[in-house]
């Protein structure tokens, strides 16, 4: 398609202009007449020439997968196959949730050459994200025109949780390195823990570790190596109810989740441990049965990363039924929501029917949008009343939360940059204590 170009409408604009001088003063008159003459033959042969163009063609080098929030460079590529350099404007057709500041972009691609871009893509959406063709104008020999065509290929790539804490545990981990984490090891019962092997004495080593009969026979330290108890299964119910949709930081509050449940997910199945993965509060129901290895992170990922919060409530009673029917067997329950003050009347029956069979524990979101309502200072009335409400809002959670407790159920209650490591304490805490 060959539209008039900015230039071309600011010459009319221009030529307009004269034909009102024109009106005013006579003398004008020849002059606006034949610059409208001037300015129709210099169209029409410019659309003339602009047909035999070349067409230039575009592409782009779509990633197989990019991280929420990690900004990721897209290779493109504009070819030029005429004798003349081409003057262009291109502009992709992006996906919902993705932004980029290199668009639109205005180059020139060299004669029979082409021109390589980097452009940075901004993803804000997690799941299917499916790129459109590449719009490119093209300008006419004398730029009066704009010829407008539509070129390479539809693509698509999937958007997952930005699972970059994953990675930096698992770089930490094969360092010996957790404490970097802020995970702590809790001393536990010995009833709890498996003998593996024997192995030389390292920095930190308790001395109740050492073997002494081993030492003696070696001439120098011992230590034994234990490992947690293996081939346990953990179960991550994910509320997928209107109640995470607020945003924090820069996300919502139900990606925050996602990426705690990931980095619990990334160490359970480091331990040896089995993961499953369910949702509950959305149409329909998603459910991936417990898979066990450090190389099914990947299935984790591909099964969630278009989970999504919906408009309606979470089902605590369907959910509950769901783990009780999927999974009978003994399991620790992780259920990832945001807690209000009045979910203990439909959330405190069906935690105790899955007590009866799974170790249960609610991962609740605390907001910091409420909490810096209590930090701030109170000068005026309006604030006085934020900070009583954020107060109240916060009592009446810790009283849902101790009623929870006293029910053994066990609970995480912690902003979005502490769920992590919370939930992965929690987690160590629990297999040390032989508790599942």
């Amino acid at each position: 398609m060959t539209v008039p170009s900015p230039r071309f409408i600011r010459l009319l604009l221009l030529w307009f202009l004269l034909g009102v001088a024109a009106c005013l003063w006579s003398l004008m008159l020849p002059v606006w007449q034949v610059s409208g003459g001037l300015l129709l033959a210099a169209a029409a042969a410019d659309w003339v020439l602009s047909l035999g163009q070349p067409r230039i063609t575009g592409a782009r080098t779509t990633p197989g997968r990019m991280a929420l929030g990690v900004e990721e460079e897209v290779p493109y590529v504009l070819k030029n196959p005429g004798k003349h350099p081409a003057r262009v404007t291109v502009m992709d057709t992006l996906p919902f949730g993705v932004e980029s500041p290199d668009f639109p972009w205005t180059g020139t691609v060299p004669a029979h050459g082409f021109t390589r871009l980097e452009m940075r893509l901004h993803p804000s959406e997690r799941g299917a994200a499916d790129f459109g063709l590449i719009h490119v104008s093209h300008g006419s020999p004398l730029g009066l025109w704009a010829r407008r065509c539509r070129t390479g290929e539809t693509s698509q790539t999937r958007i997952y949780p930005n699972y970059e804490p994953v990675v930096r545990f698992a770089l930490l981990s094969l360092l010996d390195n957790q404490a970097q984490m802020g995970i702590r090891h809790l001393n536990r019962p010995g009833l709890s823990r498996e003998f593996r092997q024997l192995r030389e004495y390292q920095d930190g080593d308790p001395l109740s570790r050492i073997d002494w009969k081993a030492t003696s026979r070696q001439t120098r330290l011992i230590s034994r190596e234990y490992e947690e108890q293996r081939n346990q299964t953990i179960i991550l119910a994910v509320d997928c109810g209107r109640r995470l949709r607020a945003m924090d930081g820069g996300l919502t509050q139900f990606d925050h989740c996602l990426n705690s449940l990931l980095l619990l997910s990334f160490i359970a199945l480091r331990q040896g441990d089995h993961v499953g993965v369910m949702s509950f509060g959305c149409e329909p129901a998603r459910w991936l049965p417990p898979v066990k290895g450090p190389h099914s992170m990947t299935t984790i990922l591909n099964h969630l990363y278009d989970y999504q919060p919906g408009n309606g409530p979470g089902d605590f009673s369907e959910a509950a039924e769901t783990i009780l029917t999927r999974w009978p067997r003994r399991a620790l329950v992780v259920i990832a929501t945001n807690l209000r003050s009045e979910d203990e009347t439909h959330l405190l029956p069906p935690l105790l029917n899955l007590r009866k069979k799974h170790l249960v524990v609610l991962a609740s979101l605390r907001e910091r949008g409420v909490t810096a309502r209590i930090e701030e200072p109170v000068t005026q009335l309006h604030e006085a009343v934020g900070f009583a409400s954020a107060h109240r809002y916060f009592e009446e959670r810790a009283q849902v939360l101790e009623r929870l407790r006293r029910a053994g159920i066990h609970t995480v209650d912690a902003h979005a940059a502490d769920l992590p490591i919370a939930l992965g304490n929690l987690y160590v805490s629990i297999k040390k204590r032989g508790l599942l």
